[in-house]
């Protein structure tokens, strides 16, 4: 609920319901509700136990991944979000949000930014096409590529690509079920989701 409300806090309610995804290192959180603005409806919500680390530490193991990693991963992580997906309903969304690391370190890369700057990311929106591709760029680089590039946390150097990919069978998912082509990028999160269940 706080999470949710966190996420959204920024976004225009007409264009709920919102599908909040938060995609961890050890699992994914899918949440679907609607916000007026004030209060926040949480209307489903799945995790399940596909997240950056555990996909990396499964699958993803040569550098860079091979072709047949790099399958295996992609079934593995639509596998389990199916998991989300049967308690979830995904044509109900309008507007999906992504929230957490993974997604916003994504929009980093995509936006081409010299430097992480949380207010180039907050908000920002990337195509299913620029989803796509920067997940096939991360996938497809090494670790000491990776590593030189600015945006990316030393923490989350080896477990980017696998969490990319992740967002990119989301995206497949909500392109083919609820017709959504972008991904809206939030900063905020359960703190924020805190601070307006306050205000």
């Amino acid at each position: 609920q706080l999470s949710f409300t966190g996420a959204v806090g920024g976004l225009d309610p007409a264009d709920g319901p919102f599908l909040i995804v938060d995609v961890g290192g050890g699992s994914t959180e899918v949440v679907l509700g609607h916000w007026d603005g004030v209060r926040a409806d949480v209307t489903a919500a799945r995790s399940v136990n596909v997240g950056c680390v555990r996909i990396t530490e499964r699958h993803l193991r040569c550098d860079p991944p091979t072709p047949d990693e790099v399958s295996a991963a992609e079934q593995f992580a639509a596998r389990t979000l199916q998991e989300a997906f049967a308690e979830v309903p995904l044509d109900k969304a309008r507007t999906w949000v992504g929230v957490a690391g993974t997604v916003t370190t994504l929009s980093a890369i995509a936006q081409q930014l010299p430097a992480y700057d949380p207010e180039r990311t907050h908000l920002s929106r990337l195509s299913l096409e620029q989803v796509r591709d920067t997940a096939e760029n991360l996938l497809a680089s090494t670790h000491q590529q990776r590593a030189g590039n600015p945006v990316i946390h030393p923490g989350r150097v080896d477990v980017i690509a696998g969490g990319a990919l992740i967002v990119k069978v989301l995206a497949e998912a909500l392109h083919t079920r609820a017709g959504i082509s972008e991904l809206v990028v939030s900063e905020h999160d359960i703190l924020d989701g805190i601070a307006l269940g306050l205000a």
